[in-house]
């Protein structure tokens, strides 16, 4: 039986602890950062390792790979990749072209992806852009508005599925009027829930059939004003399962992050307690994995079944351009260096 986990690992291979952690625990998942991945040999060897020692290829092999500056794999060893704004851009000159030219990107990426073991992207970022807020979100948004980022996060979700690779969207439900960055503080959101639910909600509205979410370390004083929304029953409840009407994978937000308090222990329950299915660390701190899998219960009944359903994404991957793609990504990335420049 699975964990309700997703775990970060320490390095490059596999400790002897990790390695007896994971066949004790059986997470879902693992997620890699840059910590984790020098090659593609090695990050081969690092997820078939990991697999063999939780005893299943059904394993959701995580990782931050939006472009810009959330990405994990970088050049030489691998392709540049520009962040949403890039393809914002692209789509204000041509709504058609720059739709495409998301999709291409992502069914790319996801190749890249499936080429080193890697089945699940945390992309993408339906946050909004709103002037005045941190910029944690920043380039990371595919547009100022509600339609804009919908129509892009489609493109860019459709892409990596299409590629067998499980898309995540974040940070649910909503980021983007934070004044903190959750990583080191908790923010606060105060401005009607009206005003959140026909703004920061409705990009999520949109992509609520997507296979899989995560979850946002910000108070909506509104809704919750005691509570996280990721803790919060009423903020999993009453907007991400109810309003928005998300059916898929919920995924915490990374336990290790400042904006949240008390033990790990305390916090993998809290998640949990209040509706994710799953609870994500990713420090890869041996002590904290370990009380945060005392916190999770084994993945059962509607969680499994969500779980099942991201691995049923990853068997479906449909043929494609690859020249297309590329010249996409290239255009793109013109498109960045432009706005730089």
């Amino acid at each position: 039986m699975r964990a309700a986990l997703i775990v970060g690992l320490s390095g490059e291979v596999l400790t002897a602890d990790e390695r007896s952690y994971l066949r004790d625990v059986q997470p879902a998942g693992i997620i890699l950062f840059g910590r984790n991945c020098s090659a593609p040999d090695q990050i081969r060897a690092l997820v078939g390792a990991s697999c063999s020692a939780i005893g299943s290829n059904e394993v959701l092999v995580l990782i931050d790979q939006e472009g810009g500056r959330v990405r994990r794999l970088r050049p030489p060893q691998w392709r540049e990749l520009p962040a949403a704004r890039a393809f914002a851009r692209l789509r204000d000159l041509d709504k058609k072209q720059g739709e495409r030219a998301a999709w291409l990107a992502a069914r790319l990426t996801a190749q890249d992806l499936r080429s080193i073991g890697i089945n699940t992207n945390c992309t993408p970022v339906l946050d909004l852009k709103i002037e005045g807020a941190h910029d944690i979100i920043g380039d990371r948004a595919y547009g100022t508005t509600p339609a804009e980022i919908a129509r892009l996060g489609r493109a860019v979700a459709e892409g990596h599925m299409a590629g067998g690779v499980v898309p995540v969207i974040k940070h649910i439900p909503g980021h983007g009027r934070a004044l903190a960055d959750s990583h080191f503080e908790l923010p606060v959101v105060d401005i009607s829930r009206a005003e959140l639910s026909a703004t920061d909600f409705a990009p999520f509205r949109s992509l609520a059939d997507m296979p899989a979410a995560m979850t946002a370390h910000v108070v909506y004083s509104a809704i919750d004003p005691a509570l996280p929304g990721s803790a919060s029953a009423r903020v999993t409840g009453e907007v991400i399962r109810g309003e928005i009407g998300f059916d898929g994978l919920l995924m915490s937000d990374d336990l290790g992050m400042k904006a949240l308090s008390g033990s790990f222990v305390e916090r993998a329950r809290a998640v949990i307690a209040a509706g994710s299915d799953v609870a994500l660390h990713c420090s890869g701190n041996f002590e904290e994995m370990q009380a945060v899998a005392g916190g999770v219960p084994a993945l059962s009944g509607r969680a499994f079944e969500r779980f099942e359903a991201c691995l049923a994404v990853t068997r479906q991957i449909q043929p494609f351009d690859v020249a297309e793609a590329e010249a996409a990504v290239a255009l793109a990335i013109g498109q960045a260096t432009t706005a730089v420049v």
